[in-house]
């Protein structure tokens, strides 16, 4: 049975009949540009045909008129935007290296936040970290971390999961390789430990909310520093099961709406516990998974919202996007239109003067760039789980990733960013760097 069969079976079992997917299939195997793609996504009747009209299809209706006329100008025009890269890097570098203004002291406890997605964006786009910046970095991260093992979002706050997942990224990205051992990384057992339930779910801080990001990050953290124990992660996997919905995604708890964030969280942390074609199939439904999924692409745009009825959003390519390697993996099957999703990128997340949006209208921020970048990370290459690279030790899974760039002569070699880890969700070459396994 060819490739292309397969997939349209697949995409018949998951999708039913409400999808032309012969075309769809063979279509995307057989493309041979991004204005071809362009033609398809414009091809789509969006939702000006829906009789029943709200505010939320009225805000649809306007966002889809908005990128049609963007998209028939670039057809019309006959030049496809590239990657800004050196504007990008300018914009996020400028940052960096600079005191940021007042208003920003809203953001006060998102300190780690805000360097890890500036380096990450930096090193994504292709910059080096230089011994200046690198010890910068390192003595902004260690100035909030907290007597208990666990870091704060800013000076003098509490231990927090989230925000200790973003510092202990930064700090990998931080090309200082002994930055790891100043963590006491008994302390930071201990404090995770703390922030377990019975349930086998995870608490931001103590007496703080539970959902599967902090699911994730307190999994993130372990495995980065070598701390993952049974103990740690005992029923965790059968919670993050619970939180599945009927609609296919995973809610933050049981009974919640499914959510794209809250589903890469929980997807990425089974993927923590064990290879994806083996734990993923073993702890929730992947057919309803792969129909939700696939479904947050919107044919028109080519990019990806989060819920059900709610409109597209740049940093969806990742918390999104970012769930298609694992299912892809489990199904053994193309699932993403990455040539759609790139040119969602190219095309309406790219601000003149450097930095990534959510969508046409919206400004560029510290956030959005450093996951439209992770989604573009994602159209450009292929996951690979490789067993020779497992060992026993519990998380080892983690760090059996290869990852491949996808041959196209046609790309333009300026629109290429670095490989991205599928879970850590930063560049290959960092986590190989500091894999304590």
């Amino acid at each position: 049975m060819s490739n292309s069969k397969k997939k349209v079976d697949w995409y018949k079992t998951v999708l039913g009949s409400r999808r032309i997917v012969e075309e769809m299939v063979v279509k995307s195997e057989t493309r041979s540009n991004q204005f071809d793609t362009l033609e398809i996504m414009l091809s789509s009747k969006g939702s000006g045909s829906q009789k029943v009209r709200t505010l939320t299809t009225e805000q649809q209706v306007k966002v889809e008129v908005d990128i049609r006329q963007i998209y028939e100008s670039i057809l019309d025009d006959g030049q496809l935007p590239t990657l800004k890269t050196t504007q990008h890097r300018s914009f996020v570098k400028y940052f960096l290296e600079t005191n940021l203004p007042a208003g920003f002291i809203a953001l006060d406890a998102s300190h780690t936040w805000m360097i890890f997605w500036l380096v990450n964006s930096f090193l994504l786009l292709g910059g080096k970290i230089d011994e200046d910046m690198s010890n910068r970095i390192s003595e902004n991260i260690l100035s909030y971390l907290n007597e208990d093992g666990g870091f704060g979002g800013g000076a003098g706050l509490i231990s927090h999961v989230v925000s200790s997942y973003a510092a202990v990224m930064a700090l990998c990205l931080s090309n200082d390789q002994h930055v790891l051992d100043k963590i006491d990384r008994q302390k930071t057992y201990e404090w995770l430990l703390s922030l377990k339930l019975e349930d086998g779910s995870f608490c931001m801080y103590k007496g703080g909310e539970v959902d599967t990001r902090a699911v994730y990050c307190a999994l993130v953290i372990a495995s980065v520093l070598g701390i993952l124990t049974p103990e740690l992660v005992a029923g965790t996997a059968e919670w993050l099961g619970r939180c599945q919905t009927f609609e296919g995604g995973f809610g933050g708890v049981p009974g919640d709406e499914a959510h794209g964030g809250y589903s890469f969280c929980a997807v990425a942390a089974l993927s923590i516990l064990g290879p994806p074609q083996e734990i993923i199939t073993r702890h929730c439904d992947l057919k309803n998974l792969v129909k939700w999924s696939v479904n947050r692409q919107f044919q028109l745009e080519g990019g990806m919202n989060g819920r059900t009825n709610k409109l597209v959003d740049g940093c969806y390519s990742h918390w999104v996007g970012g769930i298609f390697p694992f299912l892809e993996l489990a199904s053994q099957c193309d699932l993403l239109d990455r040539a759609a999703l790139k040119n969602y990128i190219l095309i309406c997340c790219q601000e003149e003067n450097g930095g990534l949006r959510d969508k046409p209208g919206k400004r560029p921020d510290f956030y959005h760039t450093n996951y439209v970048l992770c989604g573009l990370s994602l159209c450009q290459h292929k996951a690979k789980h490789d067993p020779t690279l497992m060992t026993e030790k519990l998380g080892a899974s983690a760090f059996a990733y290869r990852v491949e760039r996808l041959k196209d002569p046609q790309e333009d070699p300026v629109n290429f960013i670095e490989p991205l880890h599928p879970i850590f969700g930063i560049p290959m070459n960092t986590v190989l760097k500091n894999r304590e396994l």
